[in-house]
């Protein structure tokens, strides 16, 4: 029987690309590492009411001040370039390759949609060896509004070359999943981070421990 999904798109920060390092280059500049959740949240929810309030959200700028914000204005501007820079060099998770490359074997399109900067995220996936099983970068940039913005799910599936019910994107975020399902997509949540989706957001038409459990069950729908 044919799948239901012609093409999965991956949320990157958190789903395919394991932030934990960046808490010791936090510590490098005198910073405690558990700053790294707080900061990763206020960055994350001050893109999200730029994109509210009708602006857009560049990447460097907004995470600088997010950062400049929960340290209280206590790192210089060459700290803080060394904290994100790493955003280019984390490594992805254990799950991330096998489930790219099932994907790419069954011959569904594979595209990564992030808020990242696009240059540090194609880094990222040569870095991590995953390059070779991803079609297409998707961008909050390229798009002109961050998720969940209904906008950026539509413009993926325009990227990607299918109708926007026979994309799935895949991410550990519930409101990511909740995001691209009131937008018409498909959705596939990973527990690894969130451990339960919460009872506010949409369900997801798929769940799974991991990423490779989440990708059998999409193509299985």
């Amino acid at each position: 029987m044919a799948s239901r999904i012609d093409a999965v798109i991956f949320d990157v920060l958190e789903t395919l690309l394991d932030l934990d390092p960046i808490a010791a280059r936090l510590e490098e500049v005198g910073q405690p590492a558990d700053v790294l959740g707080p900061f990763f949240m206020r960055f994350q929810r001050d893109a999200m009411a730029l994109t509210l309030a009708g602006d857009f959200a560049e990447f460097t700028a907004t995470a600088r001040q997010a950062l400049r914000t929960e340290t209280r204005q206590s790192m210089s501007e060459a700290q803080m370039a060394h904290v994100l820079e790493g955003f280019a060099k984390v490594p992805a998770f254990p799950d991330a390759e096998p489930a790219l490359r099932r994907l790419s074997e069954a011959g569904i399109g594979v595209g990564c949609l992030t808020v990242g900067d696009p240059d540090n995220t194609r880094s990222f996936l040569a870095g991590a060896g995953l390059e070779a099983y991803v079609d297409h970068v998707v961008t909050a940039e390229m798009a002109g509004v961050w998720k969940p913005a209904p906008g950026i799910y539509r413009h993926a599936a325009k990227v990607l070359g299918c109708d926007l019910d026979r994309m799935a994107l895949v991410a550990v975020h519930a409101w990511d999943c909740h995001g691209a399902k009131r937008a018409g997509a498909l959705a596939g949540w990973c527990s690894r981070l969130e451990g339960e989706p919460g009872d506010v957001f949409l369900p997801a038409d798929v769940r799974g421990d991991d990423l490779v459990e989440v990708v059998d069950g999409l193509l299985a729908l």
